[in-house]
């Protein structure tokens, strides 16, 4: 959005609570790659420079590669500096920091959907003997304790967490919800390459059927790895991790797991279906059939034929939890009425509902892409002409 703002000559600043690409530096753990491939971090005016196009950034990287943006486009950074609250004034915004106040006509809220891990409210309820952290807090599995490991959350962060735990010698069980199985490279080639070339990563928010169903949709069971490996349930079956179905409660001491695993797995198997038969009609409307792999599917999830329904966490069986239940975003300094009752902000594809008012780097804002690094442009794109327009007096204070 900077670099969006600057081709336009707006005069604007960037507020950074600590450094640049604090999240990656400070709240990550030391394992984790990109899920995208490295062409795919494509910034306005910037991009991709290596020679691995297909590889997987490290955290190093990413945290290099924010740095490196930063630079090139000379963005007007203030790091260090807390907002502390943001609300509205008869010129616009007045944006209160530790560091001094700020007036402007227009406020970009660009602080991410990922600000503070989602722990349910069972949390309350497990033993205290039961070490709990979530993916904010956890490094790697040197500071867990040795002994069993229970995963609550089958998305992306807890099927790689689960993999990278088992392997360290902790026995890992996993508790399944709501997820999305998707094999990482799909007749020769990485299935964000397809879903990009397919234009299933630009379908736009006022397109879909459910807007906020699908914000919600949980990420892709994808990971970056050298082997550009699959790692779905059946690959973490296959090296002895143990599943159960979604933790539906914990009654003194004693964990509860929902009977719905194997209809979650069949669900997630067919929306894997669906999306690789969007893959396949497209390849063949565009001649691609006879230069890729033929289509295939993965193997049905394997799940036991009777899976535990409850599960003693008294007992020393279970010696940490690790809540890889989600993230929610942040608005405790947001001191302007554009929440609603379930603290998520009113807005239609980043336009919010309070004048002059912008959202970036939420899950689905403009395109189904927009949470990735590759999505923020486009969006940027769209939601600075908005915003030029406003400032230009163009756009009425009632047009979102």
């Amino acid at each position: 959005m900077s670099r969006c703002l600057a081709e336009r000559a707006i005069d604007h600043v960037v507020l950074e609570r600590g450094a640049v690409a604090n999240t990656w530096k400070t709240e990550r753990w030391a394992s984790l790659r990109l899920l995208t491939p490295n062409w795919q971090s494509r910034l306005p005016g910037f991009g991709y420079q290596g020679d691995d196009p297909d590889g997987y950034r490290t955290m190093p990287e990413v945290i290099a590669f924010i740095d490196q943006y930063a630079k090139v486009i000379s963005a007007p950074v203030r790091v260090h500096t807390t907002v502390t609250s943001v609300s509205r004034s008869d010129a616009g915004y007045l944006v209160t920091t530790d560091r001094g106040d700020w007036h402007a006509r227009t406020v970009v809220l660009a602080t991410g959907a990922c600000n503070i891990a989602r722990v349910p409210a069972l949390a309350e309820a497990v033993p205290s003997a039961v070490t709990t952290l979530t993916p904010v807090q956890y490094r790697n599995p040197d500071q867990l304790e040795e002994g069993g490991v229970l995963v609550v959350g089958a998305s992306a962060t807890g099927t790689q967490l689960a993999d990278e735990i088992h392997r360290s010698g902790r026995p890992v069980t996993l508790a399944v919800g709501e997820h999305i199985r998707a094999p990482r490279v799909y007749r020769g080639r990485d299935l964000e390459w397809w879903m990009d070339a397919a234009g299933v990563l630009d379908e736009r928010y006022d397109e879909v059927d459910d807007i906020v169903r699908a914000r919600k949709v949980p990420s892709l069971q994808l990971t970056g790895s050298s082997e550009r490996a699959t790692l779905d349930l059946n690959a973490l079956t296959g090296i002895g991790v143990k599943l159960v179905g979604r933790l539906a409660g914990i009654n003194e001491g004693k964990a509860q797991f929902s009977g719905s695993l194997r209809n979650l797995c069949a669900m997630s198997d067919l929306k894997m279906g669906r999306l690789l038969d969007t893959i396949d009609e497209w390849a063949s409307d565009n001649g691609l059939d006879g230069e890729v792999e033929a289509p295939h599917r993965l193997p049905p999830t394997e799940v036991e034929e009777s899976p535990p329904l409850g599960m003693d966490l008294t007992g020393g069986e279970i010696r940490t939890i690790v809540w890889a239940t989600g993230f929610r975003p942040d608005y405790s300094w947001l001191d302007v009425p554009v929440l609603d009752r379930k603290g998520q902000l009113r807005h239609d594809g980043g336009v919010v509902e309070s004048p002059g008012m912008y959202l970036m780097g939420i899950q689905f804002l403009r395109r189904r892409k927009s949470a990735l690094i590759d999505g923020a442009g486009d969006d940027a794109r769209d939601l600075s002409d908005h915003l030029a327009s406003y400032l230009d007096g163009q756009v009425a204070t009632t047009d979102h």
